[in-house]
């Protein structure tokens, strides 16, 4: 049995741990699959490469308001694949590579169990054996998988969850999706804008769930001039038969289609890790029960990212990364994780962003709110844009001016959101942030200093 001095289970956020810092230790990454993780391999960045010829197509598609008369002629599919994969699969072979040749890293490529608190079963990916190692500190960064209702698994059919529909060979006919969140309403913008008549099945009476009630009723609205959108819905049965898959619905309807995608969540891999054998206690939901400093139950064991936070984003796991390579080299002075306002964004048409919380939780929660909805039209570039249906929605403290939460949907959502996340993360008022400094005219970011301009404050 090999001891290790620090062994890292996961090559996502984890693997940007060990640098040269870290020279003077006998380190061990474990990985099962391809190196890079969710994020490079199957989630943001390709998820988010095929959004932007997606955003090409309706962009033409919709350019006569503007006098331009403009067709798409034709989508290669194989060719879009291709081009994000050529890029993506060598960065991952890259980092595999670089890690395998470092002098003090050993790369087991296999599926690590706990066996006891500080001991792990390395199962071979190709097969051939099994190792049995142990390490004075580990670091759980081994991210979560789709999760399937048990509907679809029982029923046999096929079906393609986000790690597998990015590599199909062409745009099916007919995209069904099960599930409204991000996935769903990324994946749809997608495929429909290649040309796919997609449906949605959404067992709530929206999309986006977990938003600010306007961006779920403003965007549902939307989607529903765009895709066939069931609300209120569930699958309660699937067969297949000849390449076409049947899905009766809870409405007594069915449902023909040529491509299923299942986008019903996600959840943590920690049951594919017996991390109950090395006493690590876990939530409700799977996720390791981790403290500030990102340590878990078990003393000398960390966990980041997808498998033990609560927000299922890239960014967080690199903080959340970051603060745990601190704290494993300054162990007498560690830092905590910053989570007060964390930011997301769903790269569907329009855009959606948003940060700190939404008016329903500042309304349950007692306090004295104002709200201002600003409209991407009302400013000038929008005006140009001759967008009608983007806006910002800024909410503060009325006495204090501090914002509480942001909500952006509209072109490039992502990145007018940014000065608001900025603002709330270093304190800075709502009436100073608007007064105190110039805004570029005319710049899209207006639609932000206006929002901001129009809240009610004490």
């Amino acid at each position: 049995m090999r001891h290790h001095d620090l062994v890292i289970i996961g090559t996502g956020s984890g693997n940007s741990i060990v640098n040269h810092r870290f020279d003077g230790l006998d380190v061990a990454i474990i990985e099962h699959g391809v190196f890079g993780g969710t994020c490079l391999n199957v989630g943001c960045i390709p998820t988010k490469m095929f959004v932007l010829p997606a955003d090409l197509v309706e962009s033409a598609r919709g350019a006569a308001r503007l006098g331009i008369d403009a067709t798409v002629d034709k989508i290669r599919f194989t060719d879009i694949r291709d081009r994000i994969f050529n890029r993506i699969d060598p960065i991952s072979a890259g980092g595999r590579d670089y890690r395998i040749n470092l002098p003090n890293v050993t790369v087991y490529e296999g599926h690590a169990r706990f066996t006891g608190p500080h001991a792990l079963t390395v199962e071979h990916t190709d097969g051939s054996g099994t190792d049995e190692i142990t390490a004075d500190k580990i670091v759980i960064a081994a991210g979560g998988r789709p999760v399937i209702p048990p509907v679809i698994t029982d029923s046999g059919v096929t079906f393609h969850t986000s790690d597998t529909v990015m590599r199909i060979d062409a745009v099916p006919d007919r995209l069904v999706i099960i599930g409204g969140g991000y996935i769903g309403t990324e994946f749809a913008h997608v495929f429909s804008a290649f040309g796919a008549h997609t449906t949605l099945v959404v067992r709530g009476p929206e999309l986006l769930r977990d938003h600010d009630a306007t961006i779920r009723e403003r965007f549902t609205a939307l989607a529903r001039q765009r895709w066939d959108v069931r609300t209120h819905t569930e699958v309660t049965a699937a067969t297949e038969h000849d390449g076409v898959i049947t899905l009766t619905l809870s409405d007594g309807t069915t449902l023909d289609t040529d491509l299923l995608l299942v986008a019903t969540g996600r959840r943590a891999n920690t049951d594919l890790l017996d991390v109950d054998r090395a006493g690590l206690a876990t939530h409700d939901d799977g996720r390791l029960v981790v403290d500030d400093q990102q340590r878990t139950t078990v003393d000398g064991i960390w966990a980041l990212g997808d498998i033990s936070s609560p927000y299922q984003l890239k960014h967080v796991a690199n903080h959340e990364a970051r603060i745990v390579k601190h704290n494993l080299l300054h162990p007498e002075d560690p830092k905590r994780t910053d989570h007060r306002f964390v930011p997301h964004a769903v790269f569907t048409r329009p855009q959606i962003a948003a940060v700190g919380r939404t008016e329903e939780q500042c309304r349950a929660e007692g306090r004295d709110i104002t709200v201002k909805i600003q409209a991407y039209g009302d400013v000038a570039y929008g005006w140009a844009m001759e967008d009608t249906t983007g806006f910002c929605k800024v909410i503060a403290d009325r006495s204090t001016g501090q914002l509480l939460g942001a909500h952006v949907m509209g072109p490039q959502a992502a990145t007018v959101i940014q000065p608001l996340i900025q603002a709330m993360s270093f304190g800075l008022g709502a009436r100073e942030m608007a007064t105190d400094q110039y805004w570029i005219h005319p710049a899209l970011p207006e639609v932000v200093e206006n929002a901001l301009l129009g809240l009610d404050l004490a």
